[in-house]
């Protein structure tokens, strides 16, 4: 059924995101690069490129999953993505002490443009 498979497809492109985020965020804890307490504002700016990257990547592979209409389909895994960046956001202005503003504002800020990216790349037709 297409209604599953739609499902499958926002659902993969989700957790393509977030669990490439999280693991990168360990595996650079893990070798060092990021600290154990509050990373330097200038640092953020790793987390900001790769987090665009795999954004783009879930976006791909939402279009590829998709049985139709690619694009729609990034479009709703990209609604979530503000959605949740636009929380992250909020929680950011709540505890400055977090990270810089900018990180936090990057994250809504990319996700439709990159989704978007994603999918054109993904995107059978």
């Amino acid at each position: 059924m297409n209604l599953w498979r739609s499902l499958l497809a926002v659902i993969a492109g989700f957790f393509i995101v977030a669990l490439l985020s999280v693991g990168a965020d360990a595996v650079m804890r893990l070798v060092g690069v990021f600290p154990d307490g509050r990373m330097p504002d200038g640092l953020f700016i790793v987390p900001a490129i790769y987090r665009a990257v795999f954004t783009a990547l879930g976006g791909y592979a939402t279009a590829r999953l998709a049985p139709a209409r690619p694009m729609v389909h990034a479009a709703v895994l990209g609604a979530f993505g503000l959605l949740g960046g636009l929380g992250g956001l909020a929680a950011a202005l709540e505890n400055p002490e977090l990270g810089p503003l900018w990180y936090a504002a990057s994250i809504p800020a990319s996700a439709l443009p990159c989704i978007w990216l994603g999918a054109r790349l993904g995107s059978r037709g």
